[in-house]
């Protein structure tokens, strides 16, 4: 949930030329509190007092992700709410009409190019450290090209039309991003996209692919898909792509995936069909061995999806399967877990 603001709180926090800077910074992209004091280049106790009144006046948000704490924007031009967007658009301005203030953020932002570039850097150093086993794993099947265009095609033919400000597959929650790389493909079709992830090392490299969207537009949030942690109907479209095989109960999962997901609203998993490399389990921890159609089909109906459309890809020795469905109008949500949020 977004926090709350009002307009006395918001213009005390508005009143220093530090945290005005913090947050045309937080337009561009979402930032950890070390990569905010390097940028400013002040120490990383004077960052965090701004940071702690603007997160109170309800102008930002902080988030944990692991040892990390992470700060995005909680007004934009585009939001919902007036005086959000009202105070984002007289920043916009600000930067533009006053000089001094304008070439500042322009200063700032340049210092942001060494964070994308360090965050490149640790993407590439991991790729490099993990390619021997993704590689052997993408040997056994088809190449990634195919899938995704045939996941974009049948999610596209399922929306239908879009209305102008929602794109066609809406609010996107994208679970288990793990690279982000379908989250940056659908980001275009959708009005938000959360990218969800368990693994603190992979939300890393999803930011790192993902910095170049508007700060608006994606969300990168940890958490096990077990325990969803998201508000009853808060996403137009739910995916799965490639992470259903690591539930022990993944019925269970796509219950929680149901909870959150507007009635008539979408749901995809691209998976593997049944097969019988039990080698996996142990080379990369799957804990199922591919699904049937129905299995998939019934763990649908049970969650209250209304199953769709079945398409099967043919590689080496494994066969990718895409499933899709909606969520049934008539289905009654399960009750919200503690800590819910709802996404934007």
């Amino acid at each position: 949930m977004k926090p709350h603001m009002n307009l006395e709180n918001a213009i005390r926090a508005l009143d220093d030329p530090t945290r005005l800077r913090i947050l045309r910074l937080l337009a561009s992209m979402e930032l950890a509190v070390g990569e905010v004091a390097q940028v400013l280049g002040q120490s990383q106790p004077r960052v965090s007092r701004h940071i702690k009144i603007l997160c109170d006046s309800g102008l930002a948000e902080r988030r944990k992700e692991g040892a990390w704490v992470f700060l995005r924007s909680s007004i934009s031009e585009s939001s919902d709410r007036p005086l959000a967007a009202a105070i984002a658009r007289l920043l916009a301005v600000a930067e533009h009409e006053d000089t001094a203030f304008g070439r500042r953020c322009a200063e700032d932002r340049q210092h942001l190019d060494a964070i994308r570039a360090s965050r490149e850097s640790h993407a590439l150093d991991w790729f490099s450290r993990h390619a021997e086993e993704w590689d052997e794993l993408r040997s056994l099947h088809i190449e990634d090209g195919p899938v995704e265009a045939a996941l974009t095609e049948m999610l596209l033919d399922l929306a239908g039309e879009a209305t102008p400000s929602q794109g066609r597959l809406g609010r996107v929650l994208d679970v288990g991003t793990g690279t982000g790389r379908i989250a940056e493909l659908l980001a275009p079709h959708a009005s938000h996209v959360v990218a969800f992830d368990k693994s603190h090392d992979m939300l890393r490299i999803a930011r790192a692919r993902l910095q170049h969207l508007r700060a608006d537009s994606v969300e990168l949030v940890q958490g096990d898909f077990a325990q969803i942690p998201f508000a009853a109907r808060s996403f137009d479209t739910v995916l799965f792509h490639q992470v259903l095989h690591y539930a022990q109960a993944p019925e269970a999962v796509l219950a929680g995936a149901a909870r959150v997901t507007a009635p008539g609203g979408r749901i995809a998993i691209v998976d593997f069909a049944a097969h019988d490399r039990e080698d996996l389990r142990q080379t990369h921890a799957h804990a199922r061995l591919g699904f049937s159609d129905a299995q998939i089909e019934a763990m649908l109906r049970d969650a209250g999806f209304v199953p769709h459309e079945t398409r099967a890809l043919a590689g080496h020795e494994l066969v990718v399967k895409l499933w899709t469905g909606t969520r049934r109008e008539d289905s009654v949500a399960q009750l919200e877990p503690r800590q819910s949020r709802k996404a934007p």
